[in-house]
């Protein structure tokens, strides 16, 4: 069985094996002796074989080796043990397609959906694909879209922020008859928090292509100081079509707010979200967003809705390099026109496996907000009507690294800096957080 297994790998894939590139050495020798015993039926002096060569100075050897031992546990049904040697192989050489491929269907084994279907992305861009190879990842992909019936997914770290109010500092000033009349703005503060975010779906299966869906989420953001605590609940249910190359999930959409300890909106509406693969490398998604708004203290001026259009897109460069572009915008409505204001956005972000199990991922977003009626301000020592416009820069990177986990947890570290500019000055800000994150997606 584990021959007619490697046999179909190598069928498969038909890709050229480099492991003998380097000069004839010792270690390629023992490597070729383990191979003819296990021809032979002698696995277990192979094996130990393989083992010892984990640690030549050969790396091509080691990676074979270690190939080797992955298949022989994947035929003994130990998954678990083969995907910790596909992962070794995958921090050694991150462009193995191969080892990508037959890492995903050892998480597909497991019912790891969501990691099964990243690896089967990355693998699918490698241009030594044979033409079979290709059908086949995308038909598994189809099976995961068919099998993935739950998703659990848990957030938990620390944030360290150096400006949760978005504060300023400064002083505004009115010239009066009676001299200038002065108001202090809150500087910055810093703060460090504790964030969490759990949630989780459920998809009856209706038929092979009709399911109904079902999401639950928590948010929240937890200071020492509690003014500026956030938490928010929020709900999707509703029919999910899928095929072959995508998906479309119609969802009725209830949330509910609190910030700083206190009550602080409703919100109910409904939601379109579709997925489609363009070529094997090319996917992407639109998502259409409704909801009306219910606000516990500020209903007088900010009662109203939201209406949203987010595109994204996501292309697969190689075995360990990809990137996404985003792009959408958003129209709030509210009772009083000064807060009622358009935002496009944009962003575009490149990830990477890189050598040593890392994988860092870089982002930079824009937003821009133009509101409907101008508002009265302190400019110049006098009243003025303004009508705002805002441009919000944000750079993220994060980092993780799969060679490390706290409890099958993976710890990512997310640094962020985030700048607004403003026509009115006391609306810009700038503040550098710090997060730290366990996270796990079941």
């Amino acid at each position: 069985m584990r021959y007619f297994f490697a046999l179909c790998f190598l069928f498969v894939f038909s890709l050229p094996f480099d492991c003998f590139s380097a000069p004839v050495d010792k270690d390629i020798d023992y490597f070729n002796t383990a191979m003819k015993m296990d021809i032979n039926g002698d696995e277990k002096n192979a094996s130990q074989i393989y083992y010892a060569l984990l640690q030549s100075e050969n790396n091509d050897v080691s990676i074979a080796s270690a190939l080797q031992l992955a298949q022989k546990f994947v035929a003994a049904e130990d998954f678990e043990s083969a995907i910790k040697y596909y992962k070794w192989i995958l921090q050694q050489k991150p462009d193995f397609a191969q080892a990508r491929f037959e890492l995903a269907l050892c998480y597909m084994k497991l019912k790891h959906w969501n990691q099964a279907d990243y690896q089967l992305r990355l693998a699918l861009a490698s241009k030594d694909l044979t033409n079979e190879a290709k059908q086949l990842m995308l038909y598994y992909r189809f099976l995961i879209k068919q099998n993935k019936n739950w998703n659990i997914w848990f957030n938990f770290g620390a944030t360290p922020d150096t400006n949760i109010n978005n504060g300023n500092g400064g002083n505004e000033c009115i010239n009066t008859v009676f001299g200038p009349l002065c108001n202090t703005l809150k500087n910055a503060e810093s703060v460090v928090g504790t964030n969490l975010t759990l949630g989780g779906s459920y998809e009856f299966n209706i038929s092979d292509n009709w399911r109904w869906k079902s999401e639950a989420d928590i948010y929240s953001n937890t200071y020492n100081n509690h003014e500026y605590d956030d938490l928010y609940l929020s709900g999707y249910t509703g029919p999910r079509y899928i095929w072959s190359r995508g998906d479309i999930w119609m969802a009725g959409i209830v949330a509910r707010r609190w910030y700083g300890d206190k009550k602080y909106n409703w919100s109910y509406g409904a939601m379109i979200n579709t997925d489609y693969d363009f070529t094997r490398k090319l996917s992407g998604g639109l998502n259409l967003r409704f909801t009306d708004n219910k606000y516990d203290l500020y209903g007088d001026f900010l009662n109203g809705e939201t209406y949203s259009t987010n595109m994204r897109l996501s292309y697969t460069l190689n075995t360990w390099l990809y990137t996404a572009f985003k792009t959408g915008i958003l129209r709030e409505n509210t009772v009083n026109p000064v807060y009622s204001y358009w935002q496009p956005n944009i962003s575009i972000g490149f990830g990477a496996e890189i050598p040593y199990g890392f994988h860092v991922y870089i982002e930079p977003s824009f937003y821009f907000s133009t509101y409907d009626q101008e508002k009265t301000v302190v400019k110049d020592g006098t009243f003025s009507q303004i009508k705002e416009k805002d441009l919000i820069q944000r750079y993220a990177i994060s980092l993780s690294n799969n060679k490390f986990d706290i409890w099958g947890f993976a710890p990512i570290v997310t640094i962020a800096y985030t700048r607004r500019n403003s026509n009115i000055w006391q609306q810009e800000f700038d503040k550098i957080s710090a997060e730290f994150t366990l996270h796990q997606r079941f």
